[in-house]
């Protein structure tokens, strides 16, 4: 029963100040906060908050260079556009609902038109300076924690037009948080292909592009993987570009205005809708929506007038128009176009037309191959109580919910029973949920789909995370392989990633899949508890405590009781995300690590993984079985 003597009166009632209400509830402003083991975490999000600001800038024709730098932690931008109003440097990043893009005639077709973005980096960073250079005069002004220490007069200056804007993110907040470089590297391609001409320098790297989105889909994809050549067309205010290479998946890249809408929105199902129509359509045939876009690699990107997000972080377009008016509806204008566009390109080019009828062709064949065997699988699905024997579900799914809790949303893959009780009872409900696998599972290498479908681990894994049709269905934004860290353990891991990497690669390359680091050690006396991941924190621990304090070495993680695994996977959680590397192609990775080339791989174990030599022994023969 509820309380009902609790007293609620006026003095229970709070008005919170801007900077309160963002450091109490920062998730309303930048999402999920994170520690940076994820592409949307919030030290990410700050960073864009700043750049976006340049971005807007260059597009209005205001400087074609903008400079960034990270040093330790610290977070530098400075762009060269016109510069904040002097007048205004202070209210721009410090008063809400105050900014120059609701004027449209000032900031067309901008990103960030609430006024609330660099309000967010201030009142979250442990300091914050903007400096604003106009017409040979400067403004700066410093803060801690949004609120404002110093507020310098103006001064005289040689600078160059722009804006300065330096934070480091807060510590407390932000807990043990890092930048990965892969994050930030693919952050800020995304900006130079989508503004060609823009020049983006980054800790001594430089950052550009000449082709657009053109180049985007290259940098993402191998051409000796390819299909055909990328299809690139422009329109005004839309530019996309396609190819179809030889993946089981869909795998797009949406823009608006510049952002990158991870979850796409009114543009993206637009676009995949209007690829069907278009290739039925030249093609006088009417394939299944699915044999058009297996192994499509596309993106399109879009600008719109006030465009309307589903959230502050600005990954999913709502808007269902193109305008304010409302005489252009997105939808029609995204589809008109490529039946207009993608037709002629083909009509123009019958060796593309070719090429692509073949890969349509071969996706047919190949999902009439597994039809039988996939509504078997189905059903077993159903019998087998997914929900109730495998899978321990949480309350919020990923793209399900639009509380800001269903981004959180987890699935622990687990080895054996011992381990997923562990989890199971130290899990958060709400948001982490559990997958047991039963033994090992089975190398997929150089297997076709059909696999999925007959293995019963495999056709239960993929149903509990709703991707058989792809992920725009996922249920969880991470997936967190959990194995012990012995031969067993990585081996598993090993063959899990396989088995992502060869059926479901968007799932890796979209940012969702996860290695859950678990405690090598545990050092204690009677005050004080210290968890260590490695020999190094082992040692720093023993000198912490001091004298002789106990030390224990976890085998495996159903040593771990649940109250101590509480701390693993909540606050502390530490994740290593699984980052797909441009420099081989996923066949080739498969292929060496997983492949007939046991001497090569044993010279990449021992170089690498500094195991002792039964150890590697042991890992081939798994590898060969």
């Amino acid at each position: 029963m509820a309380n009902t003597n609790y007293n609620y009166s006026e003095e229970h009632v709070r008005t919170l100040d801007w900077i309160e209400h963002m450091r109490m509830r920062p998730g309303m402003y930048i999402g999920k906060l994170g520690d940076g083991s994820a592409p949307d975490d919030g030290i990410y999000v700050l960073v864009k908050e700043v750049v976006d600001n340049s971005i807007d800038e260059y597009m209005m024709g205001y400087g074609k260079k903008i400079d960034i730098s990270i040093d330790k932690n610290a977070v530098t931008v400075r762009d060269y556009g016109r510069g904040i109003p002097l007048g205004k440097v202070i209210d721009c990043v410090s008063v809400m609902n105050t900014g120059a893009k609701y004027d449209t005639a000032a900031f067309q077709k901008s990103v960030g038109l609430n006024g609330v973005g660099t309000k967010a980096v201030n009142a979250l960073s442990n300091y914050f300076k903007v400096q604003a250079f106009r017409e040979g005069k400067t403004k700066l002004a410093e803060f801690e924690k949004g609120i404002l220490r110093k507020d310098n007069a103006l001064q005289k200056t040689d600078e160059k037009d722009g804006t300065l804007v330096n934070f480091i993110p807060d510590s407390v907040i932000f807990k043990n948080f890092h930048f990965i470089p892969e994050y930030l590297d693919n952050l800020l391609w995304n900006y130079v292909y989508l503004n060609a001409g823009l020049t983006i320098n980054f800790n001594g790297q430089k950052y550009y592009s000449q082709h657009g989105l053109l180049d985007l889909l290259k940098r993402k994809t191998n051409e000796e993987e390819l299909r055909y050549p990328i299809i690139q067309i422009k329109g005004e205010d839309i530019e996309v570009a396609l190819t179809h290479a030889n993946e089981y998946s869909e795998e797009y890249y949406s823009f608006v205005n510049g952002q990158y809408t991870t979850q796409g929105g009114t543009h993206l199902a637009a676009f995949r809708e209007g690829i069907v129509k278009t290739v039925r359509e030249f093609y006088k045939k009417d394939f299944d929506s699915a044999d058009v876009r297996q192994a499509i690699v596309a993106a399109i990107a879009i600008r719109v007038q006030e465009p309307v997000f589903e959230s502050q972080t600005k990954t999913k377009l709502g808007s269902i128009n193109m305008a304010p008016d409302g005489k252009i509806a997105v939808r029609s204008f995204v589809v008109d176009f490529l039946k207009k566009e993608l037709d002629e390109f083909l009509h123009r080019n019958p060796q593309t037309a070719d090429a692509l009828l073949k890969r349509i062709l071969q996706s047919e064949r190949e999902r009439k191959e597994i039809a039988g065997i996939k509504k078997l699988a189905n059903e077993r699905a159903k019998k087998a109580n997914l929900h109730n024997k495998k899978l321990r579900d949480c309350r919020f799914h990923y793209g399900e919910d639009k509380h800001e809790k269903s981004n959180d949303s987890t699935l622990f893959i687990t080895e054996g029973d011992s381990a997923s009780g562990s989890i199971t009872k130290a899990r958060n409900v709400e948001t982490q949920a559990v997958f047991s696998l039963k033994g090992k599972p089975l190398n997929v290498f150089g297997l076709t789909k059909k696999v999925v479908y007959e293995n019963e681990e495999f056709n239960l894994l993929q149903h509990a995370l709703n991707i058989e049709d792809g992920i725009e269905g996922l249920r969880y934004n991470k997936i967190v392989v959990a194995t012990d860290a012995d031969v067993d353990g990585l081996h598993i891991r090993l063959l899990l990633l396989t088995f992502f990497l060869q059926f479901f690669p968007d799932v890796v390359k979209n940012g969702h899949l996860y290695i859950l680091q678990t405690p090598l050690f545990r050092v204690r006396n009677k005050k004080e508890t210290i968890y260590c991941y490695s020999e190094t924190e082992k040692q720093n621990a023993i000198k912490k405590l001091g004298g002789k304090p106990e030390i224990t070495r976890f085998k495996g993680l159903g040593e771990i009781s649940p109250d101590e695994f509480a701390g693993f996977i909540n606050e502390n959680i530490r994740l290593d995300p699984v980052i797909v590397g441009k420099e081989q192609t996923i066949q080739h990775t498969l292929e060496y690590y997983m492949g007939k080339n046991t001497p090569q791989r044993q010279i990449f174990i021992i170089d690498h993984l500094r195991v002792e030599k039964d150890v590697v022994e042991e890992i081939e023969l798994a590898v060969e079985e």
